[in-house]
């Protein structure tokens, strides 16, 4: 995934509420593969749908970085939700990205730090990841 790859037709919508700080991803289910790909190797730049409403960013970048943990954050310069971390963390937060993306029935993931979270670095942005077959499980 080059900084250059096109957008896909059914790239992700990912939504940044500045008021709570809170990050909300929709995605495919190829494209959160994609995302999570992009994460265990520490290197990507994904374009995402724009909205029209100015919460929409425009990619998700991942880049490796030194630990401990991932940080999610954001380059408000060019509207980038950004993660960075360690291979360790990389590796749990994408297969947590993958598990979601095959979620066959449903709901979300929450991303959000708390001491001693298994991969998610203090000073994170939170973020939602929604499953690409709808809202709550039907379980």
């Amino acid at each position: 995934m080059s900084p250059k790859s096109p957008k896909s037709p059914k790239s992700p919508t990912v939504l940044h509420d500045p008021a709570t700080g809170e990050v909300d991803l929709t995605a495919p289910a190829a494209e959160l593969h994609r995302l999570a790909r992009a994460v265990a190797e520490g290197a990507g730049l994904l374009w995402t749908t724009a909205g029209t409403d100015g919460a929409a960013l425009a990619g998700v970048e991942v880049r490796d970085a030194p630990g401990p943990g991932i940080r999610i954050g954001l380059d408000p310069a060019r509207r980038v939700l950004l993660i960075d971390g360690d291979r360790d963390a990389r590796t749990l937060f994408a297969a947590n990205l993958r598990a979601m993306a095959d979620a066959e029935d449903g709901g979300h993931l929450h991303v959000d730090h708390f001491p001693d979270h298994p991969y998610l670095a203090e000073g994170s942005l939170p973020l939602v990841v929604s499953s690409p077959h709808g809202g709550m499980p039907r379980r």
